[in-house]
């Protein structure tokens, strides 16, 4: 109940940073471990750890230090499509995941629960990308959420998609719960520019408690890019989709499409490599017979 009482405090006082004085609280539901959701999160970090194993030839199994964990109760998924559009259809979650080294200590989740410990009833938020470094990526498997007090610290970075039923409370109260939460830079994006949030593309920067808004630079009517410092990346809004540009490789992080028309594009030429050689030794064989 102390740590409740704590979170309380913390969210009361950066409502008052913010300006905002309501309380969004939702309640949890029961415990489902079987769901949909909870396996299309584990068969991800599943894919994952293959990924990283893979290198290695042998399987990769990750254990908790402190034991079985708290899990999170279940909660309903969003009840629109822009989750689908903007982040899973892209393969965003993926990508990012690839950027940063598919490493045990990088937690990267759609759609799971954040909060203080998984056990605490109220006061949580269900971010659509929360990215967090230096954590636990097993903990977070086993326990099918976010928990500050057994990662020993909040995620670093989270991003809300703007929907018409949540947009509003997307940079008002959840701003000042995450500010309350201690993330460090909170990101909203908007596809339909600016209809349902404050701005098409938006971040702030927690300083001091409160969260200052982040440079956002537009380069012409269809482009705008902002940098995340704690990524080191660029969140670009163009035509109404969501990009990452990486200021290393001066170039975008690619969607599974443009992996797949890579893939395509690769074995195609391979393909075309190899009938051209045989057409060289044919004619080889030619001139030797002539």
């Amino acid at each position: 109940m102390q740590e409740m009482s704590n979170w309380e405090m913390r969210s009361a006082k950066a409502r008052k940073i913010q300006g905002q004085a309501s309380t969004a609280k939702t309640a949890s539901a029961p415990d489902a471990s079987g769901s949909p959701q909870r396996r299309i999160i584990a068969a991800y970090f599943s894919h994952t750890r293959s990924a990283r194993s893979s290198m290695t030839g042998k399987l990769v199994r990750q254990k908790t230090s402190a034991g079985t964990k708290d899990k999170f109760p279940e909660f309903p998924p969003r009840d629109d499509m822009q989750n689908f559009f903007h982040l899973n259809r892209p393969g965003h979650p993926g990508s990012l995941d690839r950027r940063f080294g598919l490493s045990n200590s990088t937690v990267v989740l759609c759609e799971a629960p954040l909060r203080w410990n998984p056990s605490q009833r109220h006061g949580h938020r269900i971010p659509d990308l929360l990215i967090a470094f230096n954590a636990d990526r097993s903990v977070a498997v086993e326990q099918m959420g976010y928990s500050i007090r057994d990662q020993g610290k909040p995620p670093d970075f989270v991003l809300e998609v703007a929907s018409p039923t949540t947009g509003k409370e997307d940079y008002t109260d959840k701003r000042a719960d995450y500010a309350a939460f201690g993330v460090p830079e909170y990101w909203r994006f908007d596809s339909s520019g600016g209809r349902h949030h404050e701005a098409p593309l938006a971040g702030d920067r927690l300083v001091d408690g409160a969260y200052r808004p982040i440079e956002i630079v537009r380069t012409d009517e269809t482009r705008l890019w902002g940098h995340s410092d704690v990524l080191n990346l660029y969140l670009c809004w163009e035509d109404g989709q969501l990009r990452w540009w990486d200021p290393v490789t001066q170039r975008y992080l690619e969607t599974q499409d443009e992996v797949a028309e890579g893939r395509i594009a690769e074995r195609e030429g391979r393909i075309a490599a190899e009938s051209r050689v045989r057409e060289l030794e044919a004619e080889i064989r030619r001139l030797r017979q002539s």
